[in-house]
């Protein structure tokens, strides 16, 4: 028992260093990414290191969702490649400790991951969102540093294009300034240059204040010339001026209320909450439609009250409203007996009816169809408080049995074989989260569909894992694809040092004239060319071609035997028959019969069987030829 609790230690041991590890690591790549993507936001806007920290802190913790999954499936790969590389996991097995036994601690602990995770979704996450976005939206309100070019127009301050010539960075005077003042409009504008100028800030950093040097301006005066034919403007000479141009340079963050009111800044009680009333007021809205419906007139249709029971459904009364018709319409014998100028006054007052009331239909379908997305944005992200604890415990039913099958530690193959699973992984559940955000799908499937996929591979990896199968048979696949596809297989004979039991001239050569006998008599039942029809129903026999190939291969290694070099090289010209299911596709009757049905979507397989059944043809010739020259070479050593 002291020695099991040991290993339990010394499994925990080594796996947790690597799970830190690779969660730094996979948090470190996931934020680059967030970087990457909001850096033309940060870039220039001169904010504090305390406004960037604080900003990276709350991506962090926001970005632990995508990068715990795939730090679970790295560090699970590593530490059982780690213990399969270097035998371990062979010592444990051969001491009665089965695969599961030695994975219970990590069971135990992914446990308790998935638990922390649900905790961490449902009440740090939403704080962490709500701050991240909150401060995101922030800096991008905040105004861009304030840094001039020399020689380039510089548009960042609202209202204002400024141009300099050149600048000295030590006093900070510009030189040959021009700016262009468009804040009133562009008819309004004012043009203002100057031989040099100075820049700064008001105390408050709300306003830019510029005093310019020997210059003059130029003003339109549109707004003081209405009725007046030509726009008079006006022409300053300054010796000095003084501007105060509105520019807000403080880092100004917004209320975080308005952010803790959408759906990521919610808890499940919340997100239950939103989803109840705002489902409420869709039936709601729903039923008064209904009624609206119900209740509009009809021409020969009698409009009936609607009234609502102790549960809130609606109920037709049976007397009809008291302005109902009381005999039915003949619409078509009033329509023939007006004039043309009145039945198109009919026709144009039906028509714009009826656009009104698609108008109006239209636009409280817009209302309805936003609630339900609504309603759907906070279905997806109650679900994703359960997604992820699901899908750290299938991650580390992936990697650690995938580990011990593959027995490759390091970082290098558990890494690549750990982002493939991942992307696949992340596409499968973007393509899932966009179905069901887009109403395509119901939001539980959509958001539990990677969960659906990846499942199936946790089982088939745990199950070949602690049955010590391979995964990956190479030279099965191969034998299998060859054998589907009629691919032609390469005979390896080789002389033999010492042989037993010496094969009989007078008895190989019966055997072979016999296997020459038999491709002849196939070749001669089984038509060159085959009609469509005839290759789905009768096609070429499978079971005969079985046998002959049987029987080939006992002759072949039967005379193999033999202690002369010319009849070897001449049996590795013996071809591989192929027994092939595009040979005979049609052995079910129901199945041929609705492929001849179906002609066009059987040509490429007809094409392609026709494409083996000639190959065949070929090979059998090659095998009566061979087995005749065989023939004669036991014949010549004989004689």
């Amino acid at each position: 028992m002291l020695r099991i609790k040991r290993m339990d230690t010394f499994i925990l041991q080594s796996f947790l260093p690597l799970f830190v590890m690779t969660f730094c690591i996979c948090l470190f790549i996931v934020l680059m990414q967030f970087l990457w993507r909001y850096i033309d936001e940060l870039v220039g806007k001169g904010l504090g290191v305390d406004v960037i920290s604080e900003l990276f802190f709350y991506a962090a913790l926001t970005m632990v969702p995508l990068s715990l999954p795939l730090a679970i499936l790295l560090a699970s790969l590593m530490i059982f490649g780690n213990l399969g590389e270097n035998f371990e996991l062979t010592a444990m097995k051969a001491s009665g400790i089965s695969l599961l036994r030695t994975m219970a601690p990590l069971i135990v602990l992914m446990v308790m991951i998935a638990i922390g995770a649900f905790f961490f979704q449902n009440y740090a996450l939403p704080v962490a969102q709500t701050k991240m976005y909150t401060l995101l939206y922030s800096v991008k309100q905040k105004s861009p540093e304030l840094e001039i070019p020399e020689g380039a127009f510089y548009d960042q301050i609202p209202g204002y294009n400024l141009y300099i010539e050149s600048k000295d960075r030590e006093t900070g005077v510009l030189y040959g300034m021009m700016i262009y003042d468009v804040s009133k409009g562009f008819e309004n504008s004012s043009i203002i240059l100057a031989d040099s100028g100075k820049m700064s800030f008001t105390d408050s950093k709300t306003h830019l204040f510029l005093q310019l040097w020997s210059g003059e301006s130029f003003e339109n005066l549109k707004e003081a010339a209405s009725g007046m034919r030509n726009v008079p403007y006006r022409r300053e000479t300054f010796d000095v001026k003084e501007i105060m141009v509105p520019f807000d340079a403080n880092f100004n963050r917004i209320d975080e209320q308005g952010m803790r009111n959408q759906y990521v800044g919610k808890n499940i009680a919340e997100l239950r909450a939103t989803i109840d009333s705002v489902g409420h007021q869709v039936d709601s809205v729903g039923d008064l439609y209904a009624l609206s419906l119900r209740q509009a007139p009809r021409v020969n249709l009698a409009p009936f009250i609607f009234e609502a029971d102790s549960t809130g459904r609606m109920h037709r009364v049976a007397t009809p409203l008291a302005n109902a018709p009381a005999r039915k319409i003949d619409v078509d014998s009033v329509f023939r007996g007006s004039s043309s100028g009145i039945r198109l006054g009919y026709l144009q007052q039906a028509l714009q009816r009826a656009q009104r009331e698609r108008q109006e239909y239209e636009y409280r379908a817009i209302t309805v169809a936003e609630d339900l997305k609504t309603i759907r944005r906070h279905s997806i992200e109650m679900m994703k408080k359960f997604t992820l604890s699901f899908a750290c415990i299938i991650f580390f039913f992936i990697g650690a049995p995938l580990g011990a099958i593959i027995r490759k530690g390091g970082l290098g193959t558990p890494l690549v074989i750990s982002v493939f699973l991942f992307i696949f992984y992340y596409i499968i559940d973007n393509m899932g989260y966009k179905l069901a955000r887009d109403g395509k799908w119901p939001v539980w499937q959509g958001m539990w569909l990677s969960a659906a996929v990846l499942l199936p591979m946790g089982i088939f990896f745990t199950y070949k894992a602690v049955n010590d199968s391979t995964l990956f048979n190479i030279d099965g696949l191969k034998n299998f694809f060859s054998t589907l596809l009629g691919l032609k297989q390469k005979r390896n004979i080789d002389l033999k040092e010492v042989i037993m039991d010496e094969v009989k001239p007078a008895l190989a050569m019966e055997r072979l004239s016999e296997l020459e006998t038999l491709c002849r008599d196939y070749l001669a039942d089984n038509p060159a060319r085959q009609g469509y029809t005839a290759y789905w129903l009768k096609g070429y026999d499978r079971v005969g071609l079985t046998g002959l190939r049987e029987l080939q291969e006992a002759i072949v290694e039967r005379v193999a035997n033999t202690r002369s070099r010319k009849i070897l090289f001449k049996l590795r010209e013996m071809p591989v028959l192929r027994v092939t299911w595009l040979l005979q596709p049609g052995r079910s009757p129901l199945f041929a019969k609705a492929m001849i049905a179906l002609f066009p979507l059987g040509v490429p397989l007809w094409l392609l069987g026709r494409r083996m059944q000639s190959l065949l043809r070929a090979d059998l010739t090659t095998t009566v030829t061979v087995s005749s020259q065989i023939i004669k070479l036991f014949q010549d050593e004989q004689s």
